[in-house]
């Protein structure tokens, strides 16, 4: 008896293969996609899928067509409508050259449009990144539990019986039960057959077979299903670990910083978000705005509140610095730091925030500072650029000047590094 077993870690639904060869068959077009799409989403809107757009050009299959030529003077099987001398318009040849669907409503079908759930968006969207230097601290596991298969026991509740392995181990006691008995009767069958031709001993032949009838009873008798053949699924409790991260975004609000700024550094923070939430079980988000005086708020002020002021960004390193002795220790969470600006600062405020950043740093697992400006020499740049030689590994900045920049500046950020 053979078993299969498939292991395949495909979703429970229709189709299931067909699905995985679509997105493998179009990834390059639903990565793209999925990139456009984040702008419409916020940042702790993460549990739920996309629906993207593959255009249908991309999409089109293969189909058969009427070709101009030939002469046919035969009516093929299954026809009721002609007969054999009638003439009829010839369909033209080829078809149409647009890209969709005639309508007369003044739209047409010009794309096709595919769900995909969470962990297929995040799969796409973060396809090659990694968390560099990524160290999973204080794994704490005492406080939830999971119950896992641990293989099988001879005792266990009915609900958890496996059929499979009951069976498996029936099979092999028949086996090994009548291993010697299915010998035997080979061979007395053999002997029987070369007693067939004549002359034969009758009485030879009468003793073989009561001896191969005997053999057959007792085999027969052997059971099909003992007691000692019953397995159950055995399960135990194993404690679930857990990994925790906390995410700051700072970000400057000051009268320099418009709402298309402010718009580019809410893209950054929502794919940090979704990058930290795929590498860590748990993950928080803490919000500080700053002026010239820093405060910490909710995602909806962050964004979306018109107070302005000037420019003290110590002020916020000093929030931040103040917020994880209070509430996120060091040693059982994982901090990162990302920090928007358009790299204005109060030129007294550059040895503070000196100060203040290398305090932060080694506190952090990683820390990324985004200038959203046109390249130059902005106070904040010049300052942070001196940070790169000895915290290279924890510290990275670049610029971003448009919504092209933003997933380019996040992979040079958090691409995979090369062994």
């Amino acid at each position: 008896m053979t078993f299969l077993i498939d292991r395949r870690s495909n979703p429970r639904q229709k189709s299931a293969v067909n699905r995985q060869r679509f997105m493998r068959r179009y990834r390059g077009q639903m990565k793209q996609a999925v990139a456009e799409r984040l702008k419409d989403r916020k940042i702790l809107d993460q549990n739920k899928g996309e629906k993207i757009s593959v255009p249908t050009r991309d999409t089109r299959e293969p189909n058969l067509r009427h070709g101009p030529g030939g002469r046919y003077t035969h009516v093929l099987p299954g026809n009721e409508k002609y007969s054999v001398g009638d003439r009829f318009q010839r369909p033209k040849g080829g078809g149409g050259s647009g890209n969709g669907e005639a309508s007369d409503s003044g739209e047409g079908l010009d794309e096709f449009v595919f769900q995909i759930n969470q962990q297929e968006f995040l799969d796409l969207l973060f396809d090659e990144m990694e968390l560099p230097n990524l160290t999973k601290r204080q794994l704490s596991g005492l406080e939830e539990f999971k119950r896992v298969k641990a293989g099988y026991s001879s005792v266990g509740n009915p609900s958890n019986l496996s059929v499979v392995r009951s069976m498996r181990t029936a099979v092999a006691r028949r086996i090994a039960l009548g291993a010697g008995k299915r010998k035997e009767l080979k061979r007395l069958e053999a002997e029987l057959e070369a007693l067939q031709a004549p002359p034969g001993d009758e009485a030879r032949r009468a003793q073989l077979l009561e001896e191969i009838e005997t053999l057959q009873q007792r085999l027969e008798r052997i059971p099909y299903l003992e007691d000692i053949d019953i397995r159950y699924h055995r399960h135990i409790r194993e404690p679930v670990p857990h990994s925790k991260a906390v995410m700051f975004c700072v970000m400057d609000v000051s009268g320099s910083m418009d709402e298309r700024t402010k718009g580019l550094a809410k893209r950054f923070y929502i794919l940090l978000y979704l990058f930290l939430t795929r590498n860590y079980d748990k993950t928080e988000v803490v919000f500080i705005r700053h002026h010239a005086m820093a405060k910490e708020v909710d995602e909806e002020e962050f964004f979306g509140s018109r107070e302005t002021g000037g420019t003290v960004v110590s002020s916020a390193l000093r929030l931040m610095g103040q917020i994880i002795a209070e509430r996120y220790p060091v040693k059982e969470w994982n901090i990162y730091g990302a920090q928007a600006s358009d790299g204005d600062n109060w030129h007294e405020d550059e040895s503070r925030c000196m100060d203040l950043i290398q305090q932060l740093l080694p506190l952090c697992q990683y820390y990324s500072y985004v200038e959203i400006t046109e390249r130059g020499d902005k106070p904040l740049w010049k300052t942070y650029s001196k940070l790169l030689d000895q915290w290279g590994d924890c510290f990275a900045m670049e610029h971003i000047t448009g919504p092209a920049d933003i997933y380019p500046v996040f992979k040079a950020l958090f691409g995979k590094q090369q062994a």
